[in-house]
């Protein structure tokens, strides 16, 4: 089976205390501007090489990518799965592509009406959700680092979200923020 429009699907912030969950749906139209390199999971690499990638990514008209973002409310009233699926669907709604193929990572389908085929360990497997991986996490990162400007008791810029030491005391001493999720418990 031939496919015209392949688009990959990923998302970052599935395990934060605070922030939204952001997703980003890319496609590539011309592999060849990628070649000869290598990258991953966004996560197993440094910040400095994840921005570096991403002002390289913008520079190149062959790559192209949708973003969408769930807010932490949302995340607490839908449940962080249905969030996950509702930020994958936003992303590729901003793609301004039709594909006839999205990758997804992960072990689930988010509801379209075209073919979507998940794949375990796919931002490791597949170079569109690899750049989507990339993609999502420096734009949740750099959300966090301005709401570090506007909450900086809890040091966002420092753990993103995540349920470090620094964090979690942060919420004892500070409670939570209008960015927390009530539905994350902090023990």
């Amino acid at each position: 089976m031939d496919f015209n429009c392949i688009v990959g699907l990923d998302e970052v912030g599935r395990g934060p205390l605070a922030g939204p969950i952001v997703a980003a749906a890319v496609h590539i139209s011309d592999f060849n501007v990628l070649k000869g390199m290598k990258f991953g999971d966004s996560k197993s690499m440094s910040a400095k090489r994840r921005e570096k990638l991403f002002a390289f990514f913008k520079s190149k008209s062959e790559i192209k990518w949708g973003i969408g973002n769930v807010s932490n409310n949302t995340i607490d009233k839908i449940n962080i799965l249905e969030a996950t699926k509702l930020a994958m669907r936003k992303a590729l709604d901003n793609l301004n592509v039709k594909p006839d193929l999205v990758i997804i990572d992960g072990n689930f389908k988010i509801g379209l009406n075209v073919l979507e085929l998940p794949v375990i360990k796919g931002d490791e497997r597949i170079v569109s959700c690899s750049v989507a991986s990339i993609v999502a996490k420096v734009t949740r990162d750099r959300l966090m680092d301005k709401y570090d400007l506007k909450y900086p008791e809890y040091g966002f810029k420092n753990h993103k979200g995540y349920g470090t030491k620094e964090h979690r005391d942060a919420i004892k001493k500070y409670g939570y923020s209008k960015i927390h999720r009530k539905s994350f418990r902090v023990k």
